[in-house]
C-alpha cells in the first residue's frame, strides 16, 4: 500500500507507541511519509504474526479501556453501525428550542464559511427534532433560507435585537460558535449582562468561561501555563504606554496582537518604538487590549483541528501546513493538507499538545489550535487558539470529507464521538481520523487592485477576500489547479514583472506566488536562493522547480507535434492544462485537448477517500486527476451540470451560491440528477449532500468538458453562477458542443458585448445613455466634447464593474484609456455619457422563450454613479411612482424578447428628469443574461424564489404563468445595505464610486423606508450612530448643495461641528436656511497619524460626513486623510448625499 501522508490515529496519548512501517512510495504520489501509525499498548503487544493486513482495523476511538489479547481484525463497518451501536444519544441535552447566532455581513476575516457551519448546525437540530431560531440579517446566504431554519429574523447581531428575539422566542438554548468572531464577542457580552441567566438559556457546547480563555490574551497564555505548553512571550496591555514598556521587556522585533478581533484585525510587527507606537494606536481603537509578543517570523505555521465531546473523546481530524512562513496571516497563507514536510515527531509533538491544550480548555465541539513550528529543531510555540468553528474549519471538512460544523452542533446537543455516524463517508463513527491518500492545497483571492493607495503588503492582518481549493494526487497536480482557480487569467505557475523582485520575495505581497514563479521560471533563480529571501520550505521549492523543468522542457521542443505521449502525460500529472502546454508548444488549447485524446489520454474521477482506501468509502465527493488508473465512479446518471460560482470575490459572493444551491434543488425536485461543480471550500454548494454528485474543480472549458463528456451529461447550466461559467458558456455550446440550458450563448454575447447590446436596445426603442466604441482617442475626444465631460469608460465581459471609470477632463480620458483595453483585450471598450445626480433602478426578472415571467424592481438610495454592488437597494420601491414601475416592467418584456431571453436575467436602468419638464427618461445601462447578486434579496423580500422559476424555464418544465409581483400592495418593505471592510485594507481610499467595493450585504425588513434601513445600517459592523452633543466633520466638494442641507438638519439637534478649512466653513455656513450655523476649523494633521487620532479625542469627533466628486489624487489630500482615519480610528463614514440625508431621518 502506498505511504499516504496519514495522521496517526491514537487518543491514547498516555500509552507507548510503536511504529508501523510502510511499503515502498508509488510514483503517482508525492506525500513525504514522516508519520508513524500509532497502536494501543495493548495490540502493540501482540507480534506480527497476524500479518500487515491484519492491523488496518478501523479507526474507533473512545475513552474506553482496550481489550487485552483481542485480534486486530478489521471490523464490518456496515454491520457496526447497523448494530444499535450507535442508535442514538445517551445523553442528550434538554433543549426544545435553540437559538442560533449568525455572523451578518460578509467581511475581510469572515466570510461564506460561516453561512456553510450555521447551515450546517441547523440541518443537525432539523434531524434532532430541535425547533431551530435563526438571527442574521445576511440575506444572500443559504442559512436565511426558511428550508433550514424554523424562523429567520433579519436582524442586528447586538446585545439589544437578541434580548428581544429571546423575549418574543423564549429559546432553552443558544449556539455561538457557529457565526464567527461576530456571534462569539455577543455571547460573551451577553453573558456579562446576564441575559442568558435571566431568560433561562443555556450556551450549548464550548462554554463562555471557555471561550473567554481563548479569546482574552492573558488568560490564554496562564491557561497554557498551566499545562506546560509554550507559547510566544508576550504581555497584554491596554495603552499604547503600556505597549512600548511591554515591547522593552519581551525585545524587538515584535507583534502586535487585538484580543477579541476576527482575522488578525488590529494586528501587525513592529521592528522599533516608532512602529509600535503607530500600530498600537491603530490596534487599540479596534480592541480594548493588544497583546505585545515577541515576533517568530520565518519560523513555519501549521493548524490542527480537534473535536472534542463533553465525554472528553478527543480527535484531530486534520492537519494542515502553510507554505508560507510565519508571519503571513493563515487566511493570506497558501496551505496544504496533510502536512508535507513535518517529521513523524514534529507531527506527533504537535498532535498531542493540540489535544492537551483542548482538554484542558474544557471545548465542547470544534477547536482549531495555530502553531509557530521551528524550522530546523523541534522548538514551538502555540500562536492562538479559537474555540469556534473557523475559516479553517471550513476548509478542512472540505478537504477531508468529515463535516466539522455538523459534527460539532451533534456534540452540543449532548451527542459523543462515538455515538454519531459520520455523515459523509457512511462507514464510519465520528470518532475516527481521517486519512487521506491526496493532497489539498488552498491559495487566497485577494482583490486589492481594485483599491486606490492600498498597501499590498500581506502579514498578520487578513486581507484576502476569497480561497480556492484544489485536490490532486501530487502538490504539483494540486498546487497548479488551485492558482487557475484563483483566477483564470493564470495558467498555472508562472511568473510577472516586477520592479524589485528580492524586495517581494523578502517581504511578502499578494503577488508573492507569482514573484517565485518569475524568479524560478525566469530568472534562474535556485531554490536555495529563492528559500533564503522567501524561507518557504525547500521541499516546496523542488517541487515547483520539477514544474518549471517540465515548462521549459516543452518550451524546448517548441512545436506540438513534438510532443509525445510520455511527456503529454508527464505535463498532466504535473496539473498542466492544455492551455498551458499549448502556450509552452506555440499551439491552441483545441489542439491539445485534441492531441492529448488522440493519444487516451483522459483525467480519471476519484472519490474523496477519507479512509484512504483501507475501506470503501460511499461517497459522492469527486475530483479529476491524470494520477490513476481507474475511475472510482460509474457514469450512467446523465446529470444535468450546474457550474458554481468559484472563488469569492469582491463582485461575486455568497449570492451566487444561493443561486447555484437552489438551482440544484430545484432540479432535484423536478427529477433530475444533478452535477455540482465549484471548488470553492467556504460553500453551501460544496457540501456533500447537495447536488447528486459533486466535483470539486476548476470551473474551466478543459475541465467542465471533461466532466460533461465523462458523465454524458443532459446539459449544463451557465446562469446561476456569476460571471465565470458566462465567460466559457459560447465556448461550451459552439466548440464543445455542449447543450447549454437556456438563454442562447450566442444571445447572452450579445448582451455582454457592449457594442451588440447598444444595437439591440437601439432598433427595440429602449433608451440608452449616448454611446460610442471606442477605435482611438481622437475619436473618444470627439465624443468627450459632444456630450459634455463627465463620460464613462467601460470594457465588454466584466463583473462588477471592472476597470470602468467616470473621466471628468480630457487628460483624465487620455491617461485612462490604455487601463481600460488591457482589461478585456479580445473586445472593444465602449464609452458611455455619464449622467449625474439621476436615480438607479435595478431589475431582477425570469423569462421563458423571450415571456417575462416575474420581475422586481428594486430602488438604489444612492444617486447613480454608486455601482449597484455598493449601493442600498430599496424594495418595495418607496419613491417610485406606480407609472414608473409600469414603464420599467415594458422595457423588461421588451428585452426579454430580444434577446430570447430563457432563464434568469437582470438589468439597471437611470431614472433621470426631463429637463424639458416630461415624463422622467428610463435609459438602460446594463443587461446581464444570468442571475444577479440581488436575486436572494428579491426572492426572499417578495416571497417567491425567483431561481426556482428559472430552474423550471430552463427545463421548460412545470413552468408558471406570468404573475406580477409588483402589483401586490405590502405593508412593509426591506433595505439592502453593503458591507465594506475598509478597515482590513490599510490606506485604501474609502470612495464609493463605479468600481465595486463591498465585500457582503445585509437586509432588514421595516414598516418604512426610514425603520428598515435604520435597523439595517445597525447590522454593519461595529456601526454607531452620533450622539447630540458629540463632534461632527464635514469635508468634500463645496460645489455640490448636499453638504450645506444636511448641516441645517443637524443644526437643531445639538450637535458641535467642525471643518478641516476656511472654504468649507464658509460654504456650510452660507448655505444653511436662516444663517444660525456655526462652524469650526480644527487642525488636521495629514501627515501624522498619531497626532490626528489625538485631534479625533480633542474634539470628540464621532461621524464624518465627506462628499467628494472624485478620488483623491494623492496621500496627503485633505478629503482622502479625512475619509481613511475616519475607517482607521472606527468613526461612521457618510459619503453620499443621500445615505446622509436618510440618516438624518432616523
Amino acid at each position: 500500500m502506498a505511504p499516504t501522508s496519514r495522521l496517526a490515529r491514537q487518543t491514547f496519548p498516555r500509552l507507548l507507541l510503536r511504529p508501523r512501517f510502510s511499503s515502498l512510495s508509488s510514483p503517482t504520489r508525492t506525500f513525504r511519509n514522516f508519520t508513524n501509525h500509532a497502536r494501543p499498548l495493548c495490540s502493540a503487544l501482540q507480534q506480527s504474526s497476524e500479518g500487515f493486513e491484519g492491523r488496518k482495523g478501523l479507526r474507533q476511538f473512545s475513552r474506553s479501556s482496550c481489550l487485552k489479547n483481542q485480534s486486530q481484525i478489521a471490523p464490518n463497518a456496515k454491520a457496526y453501525l447497523e448494530s444499535g451501536v450507535i442508535a442514538g444519544g445517551q445523553n442528550l441535552v434538554d433543549v426544545k428550542k435553540v437559538l442560533v447566532i449568525g455572523s451578518g455581513g460578509l467581511s475581510i476575516g469572515q466570510a461564506g464559511e460561516f453561512d456553510y457551519s450555521g447551515s450546517q448546525a441547523l440541518k443537525a437540530l432539523k434531524e434532532a427534532g430541535v425547533q431551530s431560531v435563526l438571527i442574521n440579517p445576511n440575506i444572500a446566504t443559504i442559512q436565511t433560507a426558511h428550508v433550514l431554519a424554523d424562523e429567520v429574523y433579519y436582524l442586528p447581531v447586538t446585545p439589544e435585537y437578541v434580548t428581544h428575539v429571546i423575549e418574543r422566542e423564549r429559546p432553552d438554548g443558544i449556539l455561538l460558535s457557529f457565526g464567527g468572531q461576530t456571534a462569539l464577542n455577543l455571547g460573551v457580552q451577553m453573558n456579562k449582562m446576564g441575559i442568558f441567566d435571566r431568560y433561562g438559556v443555556k450556551v450549548l457546547g464550548t462554554s463562555i468561561k471557555t471561550l473567554e480563555t481563548s479569546e482574552d490574551r492573558d488568560l490564554f497564555a496562564k491557561a497554557l501555563h498551566e499545562i506546560d505548553i509554550p507559547i510566544a512571550e508576550s504581555i497584554a496591555v491596554g495603552s499604547i504606554d503600556e505597549a512600548l514598556k511591554a515591547a522593552d521587556v519581551v525585545g524587538y522585533p515584535i507583534i502586535v496582537r487585538a484580543a477579541y478581533a476576527l482575522g488578525g484585525l488590529g494586528s501587525g510587527f513592529a521592528n522599533n518604538a516608532e512602529e509600535l507606537r503607530n500600530l498600537s494606536a491603530r490596534s487599540l481603537t479596534l480592541s480594548p487590549q493588544i497583546l505585545v509578543e515577541k515576533s517568530l517570523k520565518g519560523w513555519k505555521e501549521a493548524e490542527y483541528e480537534v473535536v472534542r465531546d463533553a465525554s472528553d473523546n478527543c480527535i484531530t481530524v486534520c492537519n494542515m501546513e502553510n507554505f508560507d512562513p510565519l508571519g503571513v496571516h493563515t487566511g493570506d497563507s497558501i496551505v496544504v493538507s496533510p502536512s508535507q514536510t513535518f517529521s513523524d515527531e514534529e507531527y506527533h509533538m504537535l498532535r498531542t499538545a493540540a489535544i492537551k491544550i483542548v482538554r484542558h480548555l474544557g471545548v465542547v465541539g470544534e477547536c482549531n489550535v495555530q502553531y509557530a513550528l521551528q524550522p530546523d529543531g523541534l522548538d514551538y510555540r502555540v500562536i492562538e487558539v479559537n474555540a469556534r468553528l473557523s475559516r479553517s474549519s471550513a476548509l478542512a471538512s472540505k478537504a477531508t470529507g468529515y463535516p466539522l460544523a455538523y459534527t460539532a452542533a451533534k456534540i452540543a446537543l449532548g451527542h459523543t464521538l462515538p455515538e454519531l455516524p459520520n455523515a459523509v463517508t457512511r462507514t464510519t463513527t465520528a470518532n475516527f481520523e481521517p486519512s487521506l491518500d491526496y493532497i489539498v492545497t488552498k491559495i487566497p483571492r485577494w482583490d486589492l487592485s481594485k483599491f486606490q493607495n492600498v498597501k499590498r503588503d500581506i502579514g498578520s492582518s487578513m486581507k484576502s477576500v476569497g480561497e480556492v481549493m484544489a485536490i490532486g494526487r501530487t502538490f504539483e497536480e494540486s498546487f497548479q489547479k488551485a492558482i487557475r482557480q484563483v483566477d483564470p487569467k493564470y495558467l498555472g505557475v508562472q511568473g510577472d514583472k516586477f520592479d524589485d523582485l528580492d524586495a517581494v520575495l523578502k517581504d511578502p505581497t499578494d503577488r508573492r506566488w507569482l514573484a517565485v514563479g518569475q524568479a524560478m521560471m525566469h530568472e534562474n533563480y535556485s531554490v536555495e536562493r529563492v528559500h533564503e529571501l522567501t524561507r518557504i520550505d525547500k521541499w516546496f521549492l523542488y517541487k515547483i522547480q520539477n514544474i518549471v523543468d517540465c515548462t521549459h522542457e516543452l518550451e524546448g521542443i517548441g512545436s506540438l507535434f513534438g510532443v509525445k505521449k510520455e511527456l503529454m502525460m508527464k505535463a498532466k500529472k504535473m496539473g498542466f492544462s492544455d492551455k498551458q502546454i499549448a502556450k509552452a508548444v506555440n499551439s491552441t488549447e483545441d489542439e491539445v485537448r485534441a492531441r492529448r485524446k488522440n493519444f487516451g489520454i483522459k483525467p480519471f474521477v476519484k472519490k474523496i477517500d477519507t479512509l484512504a482506501a483501507e475501506f470503501p468509502a460511499d461517497t459522492n465527493y469527486l475530483y479529476t486527476t491524470y494520477n490513476a488508473t481507474s475511475h472510482d465512479v460509474t457514469f450512467n446518471d446523465h446529470g444535468i451540470i450546474v457550474l458554481g460560482s468559484g472563488v469569492y470575490r469582491i463582485g461575486s459572493s455568497v449570492e451566487f451560491d444561493w443561486c447555484a444551491v437552489n438551482a440544484t434543488l430545484s432540479l432535484k425536485n423536478l427529477g433530475k440528477k444533478t452535477v455540482m461543480i465549484n471548488y470553492n471550500p467556504e460553500t453551501y454548494s460544496t457540501d456533500f449532500d447537495v447536488a447528486d454528485k459533486l466535483y470539486f474543480e476548476e470551473l474551466s472549458y478543459e475541465r467542465v468538458m471533461d466532466i460533461y463528456e465523462l458523465e454524458s451529461a443532459s446539459g449544463v447550466v451557465v446562469s446561476v453562477g456569476g460571471q465565470l461559467p458566462q465567460n466559457i458558456a459560447l465556448k461550451l455550446q459552439e466548440t464543445g458542443k455542449a447543450k447549454v440550458l437556456g438563454t442562447d450563448p450566442k444571445d447572452i454575447d450579445k448582451a455582454e458585448d457592449r457594442h451588440k447590446f447598444s444595437q439591440i436596445l437601439d432598433s427595440i426603442g429602449v433608451d440608452q445613455p449616448a454611446w460610442k466604441e471606442l477605435t482611438s482617442f481622437a475619436d473618444a475626444q470627439k465624443f468627450a466634447r459632444d456630450v459634455g465631460y463627465p463620460v464613462l469608460v467601460r470594457p465588454s465581459y466584466v463583473l462588477s464593474g471592472a476597470a470602468m471609470t467616470v473621466i471628468r477632463s480630457e487628460d483624465e480620458l487620455k491617461e485612462k484609456l490604455l487601463a481600460a483595453s488591457e482589461v478585456s483585450p479580445d473586445h472593444p471598450v465602449v464609452i458611455t455619457q455619464y449622467i449625474e445626480g439621476a436615480k438607479e433602478i435595478d431589475v431582477d426578472a425570469v423569462a421563458s422563450h423571450g415571456k417575462l415571467l416575474v420581475h422586481a424592481v428594486s430602488e438604489h438610495i444612492e444617486n447613480a454613479g454608486v455601482h449597484s454592488g455598493d449601493a442600498s437597494l430599496v424594495l418595495p420601491p418607496a419613491n417610485l411612482d406606480e407609472r414608473t414601475i409600469t414603464r420599467v416592467k415594458e422595457i423588461a418584456e421588451k428585452v426579454a424578447k430580444a434577446w430570447s431571453i430563457t432563464g434568469p436575467f437582470n438589468m439597471q436602468i437611470i431614472n433621470a428628469v426631463d429637463s424639458s419638464g416630461g415624463e422622467s427618461q428610463l435609459k438602460v445601462i446594463e443587461c446581464n443574461l444570468r442571475a444577479s447578486r440581488s436575486f436572494p434579496f428579491v426572492s426572499k423580500v417578495l416571497g417567491t424564489n425567483f431561481i426556482d422559476v428559472a430552474t423550471r424555464a430552463l427545463l421548460d418544465k412545470e413552468v408558471p404563468e406570468p404573475v406580477d409581483l409588483m402589483q401586490v400592495k405590502r405593508d412593509y418593505l426591506a433595505v439592502k445595505v453593503p458591507q465594506f471592510s475598509w478597515t482590513r485594507l490599510a490606506g485604501a481610499d474609502p470612495y464609493l464610486g463605479v468600481e465595486m467595493s463591498s465585500t457582503g450585504e445585509m437586509a432588514c425588513f421595516g414598516k418604512d423606508l426610514v425603520e428598515a434601513y435604520w435597523t439595517a445600517m445597525q447590522s454593519t459592523m461595529n456601526f454607531r450612530l452620533p450622539l447630540p452633543g458629540e463632534g461632527l466633520l464635514f469635508g468634500g466638494d463645496t460645489n455640490t448643495p448636499e453638504l450645506a442641507r444636511i448641516v441645517d438638519y443637524l443644526n437643531p439637534l445639538g450637535y458641535k461641528l467642525y471643518a478641516t478649512n476656511e472654504e468649507v466653513k464658509t460654504h456650510l455656513e452660507q448655505g444653511s436656511k436662516d444663517g444660525s450655523v456655526s462652524v469650526e476649523v480644527i487642525e488636521f494633521p495629514v501627515e501624522d497619524k498619531r497626532a490626528l487620532r489625538d485631534v479625533f479625542k480633542k474634539y470628540d469627533i464621532r461621524g464624518v460626513f465627506n462628499l467628494a466628486k472624485a478620488r483623491a489624487s494623492s496621500l496627503v489630500d485633505e478629503d482622502y486623510v479625512m475619509r481613511r482615519n475616519a475607517v482607521d480610528f472606527g468613526v461612521p463614514l457618510f459619503m453620499e448625499p443621500k445615505v446622509g440625508h436618510v440618516h438624518l431621518l432616523v
